[in-house]
């Protein structure tokens, strides 16, 4: 299926179970490597479990794990930001824009694991990596929660669907769709969801960057005022004065352009970037002739314009690069030669510079390089 007509008739529409949608792939961690991400402290995990039907959630990071056989999941998030494999399978979505995909999460079950009947207010694919799980799911309407329970787990679950996957075949669920998946032995499944902020978060994020700017300098004044026989009134010259404040508050389509490459490309909390070693200009200039770039997995990259947003920065790029680093944030590599033709421009390559200093790309390679 072209992803033309799963747009059209599917997205946001309908649930689409496809068999064998990824039939060559493999187990993207071995349980080993992925208990060993869940232990560090710069990766979001979670465990959760139901033993002797008791549902319990548990934060990372993890020392040890649950040695029982029987009825407990572990959630590892942003697996794409740690392995290039990971992020190559990620990026098989890019039909759609960066900034609705959001990252890849690897859940390992053990025999009956499951995160109980819930709902997702985004969009997901669910694709079986090893092993098998039994996927049920519904449209239905009665969203209700089960009241004190530590997960948001469905009170009436009524399925009206089920399927069990294999290694390779991939269920994709709309927004709201009851789903409950549990695992029929040992399994892993590969989660790529999407972001869907509410219009509150955003209002928020971009009013709080608004208040910021400098149309609010200085204080509240009110010299020459006279003595007041009702204290506890709001005076009208109080509300006038903050409302003429208020107003001179002006934003142009630019700034909201602005806001949302900043927003979105900012890097998750978690995320820490290691700085190498230091490097002259020069130097790089002739490594990065020679080898390449990549951006680094941690590193999003989005543009609008000839506007740059890299890490929840903005910048404005020479003119004449503008279209080769427009391809450097969409396929997040570029080739040795490319990287010449981009670097032989001094204030490019100063930029560049600036940007592999701080980790956010590196040499060769990079993500992307796996196929699927």
């Amino acid at each position: 299926m072209r992803p033309a007509q799963f747009l059209a008739e599917y997205w946001q529409k309908k649930p689409l179970l496809i068999r064998g949608a990824c039939p060559q792939i493999l187990p993207l961690f071995d349980t080993r490597a992925l208990f060993a991400l869940a232990s560090r402290d710069d990766v979001e995990s979670r465990l959760v479990t139901a033993f002797r039907g008791n549902w319990r959630l548990t934060a990372g990071p993890f020392a040890a794990l649950p040695t029982q056989k029987r009825a407990w999941t572990l959630l590892v998030q942003g697996v794409n930001l740690h392995d290039a494999r990971a992020d190559a399978l990620m990026r098989c979505f890019s039909f759609l824009p960066a900034t609705r995909l959001d990252d890849l999460m690897i859940s390992y079950a053990a025999d009956g694991g499951g995160v109980g009947p819930h709902f997702d207010s985004y969009d997901v694919f669910l694709l079986q990596a090893s092993g098998s799980r039994r996927w049920r799911w519904s449209a239905q309407r009665d969203l209700a929660l089960i009241e004190g329970a530590p997960l948001k787990l469905l009170k009436n679950f009524r399925p009206t669907h089920a399927a069990v996957l294999e290694p390779g075949d991939m269920l994709y669920l709309p927004p709201r769709y009851a789903h409950d998946g549990v695992a029929v032995g040992a399994c892993t499944t590969c989660s790529i969801g999407f972001r869907a902020p509410t219009w509150d978060e955003l209002a928020q994020e971009f009013l709080f960057g608004l208040a910021e700017r400098e149309w609010f300098k200085g204080r509240y004044a009110d010299a020459g005022r006279r003595a007041t026989a009702a204290p506890a009134e709001i005076e009208a010259r109080f509300v006038d004065a903050v409302a003429d404040k208020f107003q001179r508050i002006r934003w142009t389509r630019r700034d909201i352009a602005d806001f949302l490459g900043r927003h979105f490309s900012e890097p998750k909390p978690t995320v820490t970037y290691e700085r190498p070693p230091a490097m002259s200009r020069e130097r790089f200039v002739r490594r990065a002739t020679k080898l390449g770039l990549a951006l680094s997995l941690k590193t999003p990259m989005l543009y609008h314009g000839r506007r740059l947003f890299v890490a929840g920065e903005s910048f404005v790029p020479p003119e004449r690069n503008s279209k080769i680093l427009k391809r450097f944030a969409n396929e997040r590599r570029i080739d040795p030669e490319t990287s010449a033709t981009l670097l032989d421009n001094a204030n490019c390559a100063t930029l560049l510079h600036q940007w592999w200093s701080a980790g956010w790309i590196t040499f060769g390679r990079g993500a992307g390089d796996a196929v699927f």
